[in-house]
């Protein structure tokens, strides 16, 4: 139990320096080569931040972890949504980007009901769950997604410079890799650690998937946008959750099935509808208070509406 412990508080440990590292570089090679920091944020820091949650699917996929699955990927999504913003945003209230409020959280969300259709079996199977032409659907429009994200990227690029400190240069390289290198070993030690200490108390895969490995693969989502609304890199901040909850929607599950059919239990439809709902308030908070922007009154709400669910959730499984 007290090794189980350490590696979990080891895990914690590499999360944040890992999150502070990856910022930092980003920040840097965003002003550096003038991308930004947004575009940064859907894709390099999105990523890094994803990776723990596409390690934990792909093994529960090809093992027939169905619940893992499904569990992992929503109960993460509700946790970038409600509790991870909700923090972020009362530290500091978080300016959006209008390519933010139009395009990327309208995405987010029709991701998710995208998902509510196949996984119910709406299209191309009688039968709850995701074949491989659902996951090939959900990469295809992944593949979209990036095409629109690399295009952006080439509008934002401007001229670099013209003898580039090449030791400059190697410091943000070594800083974002060294922070994604830390993020994965820390979510994996975080997860496992969980896991372990979560079998050893009886707890059903559901809502290990839910809980415990979500909110696991959920820190580094956690540690970067904290430092980032810290460092009040708002950019960073909500391109980080809303470029995740994309990833793990449209990637992860997409590569998760594609790779292995996966079963659908139809009780997560109402993760699916926590996570339309938050992605609807959202958007809707965009245009009350500050215009484009997650106020402080706003951020309290998700992280209440986050609170309120888990205690749902908690009641129901003891039920």
């Amino acid at each position: 139990m007290f090794g189980t412990i350490s590696w979990l508080i080891l895990g914690l440990i590499l999360l944040v320096k890992g999150a502070d590292w990856l910022v930092t570089g980003a920040s840097a090679f965003a002003r550096k080569y003038r991308i930004s920091e947004l575009t940064i944020g859907l894709t390099i820091v999105a990523f890094g931040t994803s990776a723990p949650e596409l390690v934990v699917n792909v093994y529960s996929s090809l093992n027939g972890h169905q619940d893992m699955v499904f569990g992992n990927i929503l109960g993460s999504n509700i946790f970038n949504l409600l509790l991870i913003l909700g923090l972020a945003g009362i530290i500091s209230p978080l300016v959006v980007q209008s390519t933010t409020v139009w395009k990327e959280i309208p995405l987010s969300l029709f991701a998710a009901l995208l998902l509510m259709l196949l996984a119910n079996g709406c299209f191309f199977q009688n039968d709850p769950g995701l074949s491989r032409l659902d996951g090939l659907i959900l990469l295809l429009i992944f593949a979209l997604f990036m095409v629109y994200v690399f295009r952006q990227m080439q509008q934002d690029v401007g001229k670099k410079e013209t003898q580039p400190n090449l030791i400059a240069s190697h410091v943000l390289w070594v800083s974002m890799i060294g922070g994604l290198v830390a993020l994965g070993f820390g979510g994996n030690l975080v997860v496992s650690s969980a896991v372990s200490l979560a079998q050893l108390l009886g707890v059903s895969e559901k809502i290990i998937g839910l809980t415990i490995v979500a909110a696991g693969t959920s820190l580094p989502e956690l540690a970067t946008s904290v430092v980032a609304a810290l460092k009040k890199n708002s950019d960073i901040a909500v391109g980080n959750i809303i470029g995740s909850n994309i990833f793990n929607i449209l990637l992860i599950l997409g590569v998760s099935s594609f790779l292995h059919p996966v079963a659908y239990n139809t009780i997560f439809n109402r993760e699916i509808l926590v996570v339309s709902l938050g992605t609807v308030f959202l958007f809707v908070a965009m245009f009350t208070g500050e215009k484009q922007k997650l106020d402080r009154w706003e951020a309290t709400i998700l992280l209440v509406g986050f609170i309120v669910y888990t205690v749902f959730l908690i009641q129901s499984e003891i039920n």
